[in-house]
């Protein structure tokens, strides 16, 4: 296996860079809660409900129907996603709906698309 990964041929080290990355970097709950958060994306499932929630709100039914999933298959994913406060959910009588957070959640899977297109692209 060839190692053709780039790599500094020498040691040096910009102390005004390091402190400055250093004075950036988020304290390690927040970044436990952002890594939990990429953890959960990182699930197709998950992912494919998300995707199903961007246009707007789906009851678990609809979802199920979408994904081709089981209502408790379904609530078992929606649980995390809500825990993370990637969806909302909203009750409606005997159904409930669930929708995106927020506008992050919009421009986090716009960005995260737009990037696996740029690259894919690049590639091929």
């Amino acid at each position: 296996m060839s190692d053709d990964f780039e790599r500094c041929e020498m040691y040096s080290v910009d102390r005004t860079a390091v402190d400055a990355a250093r004075e950036r970097a988020p304290d390690n709950a927040l970044l436990a809660r952002l890594a939990r958060t990429f953890q959960a994306l990182g699930e197709t499932n998950r992912l494919k409900i998300l995707l199903s929630l961007y246009e707007g709100e789906l009851c678990v039914c609809e979802l199920g129907e979408v994904l081709a999933m089981s209502a408790p298959a379904v609530c078992h994913h929606l649980r995390m996603l809500k825990d993370l406060g990637l969806v909302r959910a909203r009750r409606s009588g005997k159904l409930v709906y669930y929708s995106l957070d927020d506008d992050h959640i919009h421009m986090l899977l716009e960005t995260g698309l737009a990037h696996v297109e740029h690259s894919f692209r690049s590639k091929y």
